[in-house]
């Protein structure tokens, strides 16, 4: 019951979010996709499904090519990605969903989700400044995490489909946390999946946990991204165009992969653009509408 009223909504919100994002592009002529978007989120989004994760690539990509001012990119990485996440946490919900306890499902979506809703005015007043700084700091988190992953330093986790209450208070509260850091371009996909791994949960279920609430974050978030001012459209559509058949090609037809040399990439790139953003905020460099300078 938990699953089906929960897809039920996620296509309601996905719905929604795409009347607001299209309505929104049209009224500021920003309806036609940007090519190179969409090729970066085909990318970023199948390897994603994978357990790459998107915030992290998405983020140097964009710095690398300038695509939009460094104060664009967590609007960019939100709304962006909202789509295709939707459809990840469809198919995870389906596939793994019914095993996972269901009030710790909906428990968790629902922190992260109020947890980004506080986030997102803070991001839309932050100074350009703030913003590199946070991105740039998330980067190096984000590349550690990579590492730790690729050496087999992550928690090797049970095999419980819940938790006990007081664990489940732990979760909900970091959620929450992570929801709000969402709104920064922080990527919760990692640090979720260690909590729940290190509280006992088996990690295969804390797949449709962390999808889910990214899924129903991301458009929660986005009405508002969206409509404000620190934000390109074109490059939105393009991801979301791209995102959607990756995620689906990766996680129906892609079975297994050895990704642990590209994982060794994207720690490099992730790097480098941690190292550019945080150079920028170091010498108060403000955005340009090519990128940082």
């Amino acid at each position: 019951m938990t699953i089906t009223v929960l897809l039920i909504a996620l296509a309601v919100l996905g719905i929604a979010f795409t009347i607001v994002l299209l309505g929104t592009a049209s009224k500021r002529s920003e309806t036609r996709p940007n090519a190179e978007a969409i090729g970066l989120g085909a990318v970023t989004n199948f390897f994603d499904t994978l357990g790459i994760g998107s915030f992290a690539t998405t983020t140097a990509w964009i710095k690398f090519r300038r695509m939009v001012p460094d104060s664009f990119i967590p609007a960019t990485l939100n709304a962006g990605h909202a789509l295709p996440t939707v459809v990840q946490s469809a198919i995870y919900l389906v596939i793994l969903g019914v095993r996972v306890d269901p009030v710790l499902l909906a428990s968790c979506i629902a922190a992260a989700v109020l947890g980004s809703l506080i986030g997102v005015p803070l991001v839309v007043r932050a100074s350009v400044q703030l913003v590199q700084g946070i991105v740039g700091v998330a980067l190096l988190i984000a590349a550690s995490l990579y590492a730790m992953s690729n050496l087999d330093m992550f928690p090797i986790g049970g095999s419980a489909s819940g938790l006990p209450p007081a664990q489940m208070i732990i979760a909900v509260s970091v959620h929450f946390l992570l929801g709000a850091l969402m709104a920064f371009g922080i990527g919760l996909y990692a640090p979720s999946l260690i909590l729940l791994s290190l509280l006992g949960l088996d990690p295969r279920l804390a797949f449709p946990i962390m999808a889910s609430a990214c899924a129903f974050l991301m458009p929660a978030t986005g009405f508002s991204f969206v409509k404000s001012s620190r934000i390109d459209l074109r490059i939105v559509i393009g991801i979301a165009i791209g995102g959607i058949p990756a995620t689906i090609v990766a996680a129906l037809l892609v079975k297994e992969m050895p990704i642990v040399w590209l994982r060794w990439g994207v720690v490099v790139v992730v790097l480098y653009a941690a190292f550019l953003l945080l150079r920028s905020a170091i010498r108060h460099q403000p955005a340009t509408a090519e990128g940082s300078l």
